[in-house]
């Protein structure tokens, strides 16, 4: 290798004291790309090798750092191995000591070369010493060598050959990165730098494979189910729409926005324990814990009742925080640890009507009256009671109802998980329905799953009748009407409701869909709860749908090549000023030299 161009000498040392990443500083980045690039082509080391074996498959960090964790200190292991990951640092100590600090799979080890011990396999020092200038952080390299132990006590693999660059990193890789705003448009430089950033997304991955364990391990069987269909149904949302030009449907399609009746449908097929986790879609705001894009958990357990889901739920919410708290306290430190006190058995519960009444201090008027809503508006401005939404003339009885479960009854779920059940008809319009018995009331077979103030699951018996759940899709689509007429924008162009009555699904009902408990969860609020996290963002791999749209583009403006090109001339031309002084000062002393000598002589 060639000596190193002077731009990244002269740029390194000031490489961390600006912002490395961000719009602000597109020129720079570029000028960074092309210093480097100019330093790796001057070295013959821009090159993207394919990986070769002849040694050996290459060793996982974790399983070389398990396998030899009990190496004595001072000696060497016999097997030699391949390991590769991504450099974290580079020191050097002297011209002939170098370490390494690589990372891989979120696993460190310490790589040791010692020219010493290199030059008896043919390593000159000059092509160790450009090898130890030319490292970089972020770059990934491989090297092959034994397992041994410092003085220190630090493994670390020796290398018994020179190490070779496999991918060099022509962008700088920050030490830190805390501007939110850089860091969501820069993800992968986020994971790659705040270590809670990828754990929060590992503990995501290893919980989706939990709940697939838990459900298997009980008999259910995982099927996929359609994301487009001629219309969406499942949930009370507004779908987005596509057009399918290209196929021989040629019409507006919906993306789903639950699963649920398609699941349904497969029970009726006589698939009694069914889940699927797969993505869901909801044309709809974004805030902290919504985001239009998410992935659902949703299984269908026939001859199961609401007391099953209630016992099936508490045992799957245990067993998981169970399963987060051990990976946070083995392998994703950097998360809050889990207080298991929380989840103890049985969790708190509250039928919805008795409760609130409770809490309001009156009874609540026949809510499935048509004046109901009126009435209830009634009764709360008597008593002088205010929630959220109360003076807005388009509320409905269903969302004025949820504001009042979520100021009075929901806070008690902040110190213990909390099932409210039994909710009134109106908030539930695809469950079983009965008349309670305490207040008279026509309530819904459901309950909701609240730990720490927010809504974790939803669980239904399922109306299994075919014209009591055509009847429900039409009132819903009446309350729809209603709220649409108060709160344009809920319709289409052609003033049809973005939601409508299944009648394929009431159809399928007609062969008979047995008494059946439904269950759904949003896996994003599952880990927004065991990882600690206030925002779904974070538990998404890119983002919320506001920053993958927003996503800085790659194309590099004019501008900033010219400032680029600007910066990289300026360091060319001291650094040739610095080449001319060096070769006038070696002139300088070979005359001096020359002098000396013929004096002597």
């Amino acid at each position: 290798m060639n000596s190193s161009t002077p731009c990244l000498q002269f740029l390194r040392p000031y490489a961390w004291k600006w912002k490395p990443v961000g719009a602000r500083n597109t020129a720079y980045l570029r000028f960074y790309h092309l210093a480097r690039q100019h330093e790796l082509i001057q070295s013959n080391a821009l090159k993207y090798p394919r990986i070769r074996h002849e040694g050996g498959a290459p060793m996982r960090i974790p399983t070389f750092r398990e396998k030899f964790k009990d190496v004595e200190m001072g000696k060497h292991a016999d097997e030699e191995v391949i390991i590769h990951g991504r450099v974290q640092s580079v020191r050097r100590a002297g011209n002939k000591l170098m370490f390494l600090d690589l990372k891989g799979e979120f696993e460190h080890v310490q790589g040791l070369c010692n020219f010493n011990k290199l030059q008896v396999t043919g390593v000159e020092l000059g092509e160790f010493k450009a090898l130890a200038k030319l490292l970089n952080r972020g770059d990934i390299v491989s090297i092959t060598g034994r397992a041994t132990k410092t003085p220190t006590g630090e493994l670390s693999i020796e290398a018994t050959r020179l190490p070779e660059l496999l991918t060099p990193a022509l962008a700088p890789l920050p030490f830190k990165l805390e501007d939110e705003e850089v860091r969501i448009q820069h993800r992968h430089i986020d994971m790659l730098v705040n270590r809670k950033t990828i754990d929060t997304l590992r503990l995501r991955s290893h919980l989706i494979k939990y709940l697939r364990d838990f459900f298997h391990e009980r008999g259910f069987l995982e099927f996929q189910t359609p994301i487009l269909a001629e219309n969406a149904s499942g949930a009370t949302a507004r779908p987005f729409t596509v057009t399918a030009s290209e196929t021989s449907v040629n019409k507006n399609l919906a993306m789903r926005i639950a699963p649920e009746l398609w699941l349904k449908r497969l029970v009726v097929g006589g698939v009694d324990k069914v889940f699927e986790l797969g993505p869901a879609f909801r044309n709809e705001g974004i805030d902290q814990t919504h985001n239009p894009e998410f992935s659902m958990c949703e299984f269908y357990n026939a001859y199961a009742n609401l007391d099953d889901l209630i016992t099936l739920t508490e045992e799957l919410i245990c067993g998981a925080a169970s399963h987060c708290r051990d990976l946070i306290a083995t392998k994703l430190d950097s998360l809050p640890a889990i207080d298991m006190s929380q989840y103890q058995r049985p969790f708190q519960q509250l039928e919805f009507i008795p409760a609130l009444e409770s809490a309001l201090g009156f009874k609540l008027p026949d809510l499935s009256a048509s004046s109901s809503r009126e009435d209830l508006l009634a009764l709360l401005k008597q008593h002088k009671i205010e929630v959220p939404g109360l003076n807005k003339p388009d509320i409905t009885l269903a969302k004025l109802l949820d504001n009042l479960a979520s100021e009075f009854l929901e806070p008690y779920s902040l110190t213990k998980p909390l099932f409210i059940t039994h909710h009134p008809v109106c908030m539930s319009p695809l469950s079983k329905s009965f008349v309670c018995p305490k207040t008279g009331q026509h309530v819904s077979a459901r309950t909701e799953l609240f730990i720490n103030g927010k809504e974790l699951a939803n669980m239904y018996e399922e109306e299994n009748d075919p014209a009591s759940q055509r009847q429900k899709f039409v009132d819903q689509l009446n309350a729809a009407k209603r709220e649409a007429s108060l709160a344009p924008g809920v319709y289409n162009d052609e003033g049809e409701s973005a939601m409508e009555v299944d009648e394929s699904y009431v159809q399928a009902l007609e062969s008979g869909l047995p008494p059946t408990g439904g269950w759904g969860c949003g896996i994003e609020r599952m880990v927004m709860l065991f990882s600690g996290t206030k925002r779904i963002s974070d538990c998404l791999s890119f983002g919320n749908l506001r920053h993958v749209t927003n996503v800085p583009g790659a194309v590099r403006t004019g501008e900033d090549e010219e400032k680029a090109r600007e910066m990289m001339d300026e360091v060319e031309k001291k650094g040739a000023r610095e080449r001319k002084r060096e070769k006038g000062k070696e002139k300088e002393k070979e005359k001096e030299d020359m002098g000396v000598s013929d004096g002597e002589a």
